[in-house]
């Protein structure tokens, strides 16, 4: 019994963390690895129910170090998938999010990396715009009394402090693109940033786009939060 609860256990959490990583070295499909995940929760909740029997009727013969340890390995397999489809319930199922939803700005350089992407790069529309605007109203431009030079700089190095992958930096048009990689599946999220001038007022806008996936469980609009954190405090803002 003991051997058979930590076997189930141990193949709970493995099933249900290791198809990230599978995914993100091209081993598993994306279909696969989430299949994998799913059959990982439910050896979860079996291991759960085999270590109740066993604090229930063997208690005398538990070996209480194997014992916390497969309970950890059960309950993560079980709360980290849960909590994910928790979090896509409180969030739009969307993947395309920007500070300016009537002209979003437009990849460029990224655009021919994306080219078989499943999310086209173009944005996804009035739809998506009318659900972020509900989700994320604090979501708009940013306006600085900055000049564009100052603000492109600002905004350049944080992309670099961030960890994104930097694609492009065009000054003369404004424009910064980078990638973004997250840590478990690997999955490549899109950044254009657009800078320009408006009556003495820099506007600055951002986009982020997942090239995969539906929902992206708040991560795109997280992301443009966590670059105005950034850039904020080394900017005058309006």
């Amino acid at each position: 019994m003991k051997a058979l609860v930590s076997f189930v256990c141990a193949l709970a959490i493995l099933l249900v963390v290791l198809p990230g990583p599978l995914y993100k070295w091209h081993i598993l499909d994306l279909s696969t690895a989430f299949t994998g995940i799913r059959f990982g929760v439910y050896a979860g909740v079996a291991g759960l129910v085999l270590l109740a029997v066993q604090l229930l009727f063997m208690r005398k013969n538990i070996n209480w170090l194997a014992t916390i340890v497969s309970a950890v390995f059960a309950i993560v397999a079980v709360a980290m998938p849960l909590s994910l489809m928790n979090k896509a319930k409180g969030v739009p199922p969307i993947h395309d999010i920007s500070t300016d939803v009537a002209a979003p700005p437009e990849f460029v350089a990224i655009a021919a990396i994306r080219v078989d992407a499943p999310n086209p790069v173009e944005y996804a529309g009035a739809e998506t715009a009318a659900q972020q605007l509900k989700a994320y109203p604090e979501l708009v431009t940013l306006k600085y009394t900055d000049n564009t030079k100052t603000v492109f700089g600002v905004a350049k190095n944080a992309v670099e402090q961030l960890g994104w992958e930097l694609v492009s930096a065009d000054p003369s048009q404004g424009i910064i693109e980078a990638t973004d990689t997250t840590a478990w599946f690997g999955f490549k999220d899109d950044v254009v940033i657009r800078i320009k001038s408006k009556q003495g007022i820099t506007l600055v806008d951002v986009r982020s786009k997942s090239r995969v996936g539906k929902s992206d469980l708040g991560k795109n609009a997280a992301r443009i939060h966590q670059f105005i954190e950034q850039i904020n405090p080394q900017l005058t803002a309006i």
